[in-house]
Formats: C-alpha cells, structure tokens, sequence
C-alpha cells in the first residue's frame, strides 16, 4: 500500500473508532505491524494532526477546532453525489466503493443545513452497468502500477487474434460504457499503445520504475493528440 494511502486509512481509523484506540488495533485495522504504525502516527503529528496518547495507553484523534467546516453550494453537493452514482456504469466495484466511502467523510464534514441537503438530493444517476467484458486481471494492481510508475508484463491478445509478451508503462485508464482501455509506452513497439483491458491475459508488476519518464511521456502524448486532432480539423480531411 502506498505511504499516502496508509496514513489515510489510519487517520480514518481514528475518527471512526471510539477513543482511545490501542496500538494494536490500530495496526490490525490498517494492516501494519505496531512499529510501522508508531512511526505513521509519528509522521503524522509531524504533519500537524493532533494526536493524543502513547504506546500502552491508546490514541485519540483531535480535529482542530481552528479549521472551518467544509462547506458547499447545494448545486455543489447535488454534483458530487451525481458524479458517485454515475461510477456504477464503469463496473469497477472497488472503485465505487471508495466514492461513496469519499462521499460519506464529506458530508459527515459538512454543517449540519448542508448536511441535510445532501441527504435530500433530488439528483440521481441510474446509469446500468457496463455492456463489456469484465477483465481477466486485477483492475487494482493497474492503478497501483501508474500510481506507482511501475512497468508492468503482460500478456496480450490483439484485435486481430495475435498474443503476445510485452512490458509496458502504465500512464492511465478511460471507462466508457462499453471500453475499458489502458494507456501505456509498450516498450515492444517503443511508442504508445491504447490496449484493451479484458484483452490483457496476465500481468505481472516488474522491478522497474519508469518514474523520470512519465511527466515528458503525458506531455508527449498530449501533444501527438493535440496535433492528431488538428489535421483532422483541417479542410478535406474526413474521419474514417
């Protein structure tokens, strides 16, 4: 789990367990041993959260009184929600599961009108789920892996039938209702690839980072779209 990723959880697991939570707990919530947690909670003192307690006696977390509640425009709470209820359309259950998890620590933020507001939503998606094929691989060890700019190995059959072996770096996922596409550098080809999700076979995250090269790659590829899009805007030019 990424460091970021980890503390989170930990500041979650104190606002939701009742104080003081003991060490132990803490790390068998987060899924760290006791050590690593002293050091999280550590990091996060030094951070500027504030966190009471010791080893052997249990921590308590205090939101700081000096911070003023989120607040949001009932047009903005009724977008938020919206945009949670539209992810049922992608099928990626745990990425569903996070937004309404995201979506439930901001309104348990909010003031208590607003609160309210968002609980009465007239605004709803009932988007139905994605008409394509569910993927052969673990959606979370791809986005762990462009997190992480971390290439990857698959194995992957094309549209015309053709398999193949290839390490790619992963730069980012589109769901569409009926796509679910991965854009990576296949180091095969030395040049961007689009693949399609439910056609990776296997993958297997490798020991190398691509970490220098990612920001140049997004730029380069953004500028290859950018100019792709304009010969097609030019006169006599059709799409095919």
């Amino acid at each position: 789990m990424a460091r970021t990723d980890r503390l989170m959880r930990l500041m979650n697991v104190l606002r939701r367990l009742p104080a003081p939570v003991t060490a132990a707990r803490l790390a068998q919530e987060t899924g760290v041993s006791q050590r690593q947690l002293y050091r999280d909670i550590a990091t996060l003192r030094a951070g500027g959260a504030l966190i009471d307690g010791e080893a052997g006696v249990g921590y308590s977390l205090t939101e700081d009184p000096a911070l003023p509640p989120q607040s949001f425009s009932r047009l903005e709470i009724e977008a938020l929600k919206l945009a949670v209820d539209a992810l049922g359309r992608i099928g990626d259950a745990e990425l569903i599961s996070a937004g309404h998890d995201a979506l439930s620590r901001i309104i348990a933020s909010l003031p208590e009108r607003q609160a309210r507001q968002a609980l009465h939503a007239v605004m709803r998606s009932f988007e139905s789920g994605p008409d394509r094929d569910p993927p052969n691989v673990d959606l979370a060890e791809i986005r762990t892996a462009c997190w992480e700019e971390g290439a990857l190995e698959i194995v992957y059959t094309d549209l015309n039938g053709t398999r193949s072996h290839r390490v790619i770096w992963p730069l980012g996922i589109s769901y569409t209702q009926h796509t679910l596409m991965l854009l990576a550098h296949c180091r095969l080809r030395m040049d961007f690839r689009i693949f399609h999700v439910n056609r990776i076979e296997t993958l297997r995250r490798t020991d190398e980072s691509f970490r220098p090269h990612r920001v140049p790659l997004i730029r380069e590829y953004t500028a290859v779209r950018r100019a792709q899009r304009g010969k097609m805007r030019q006169p006599g030019c059709q799409r095919t």
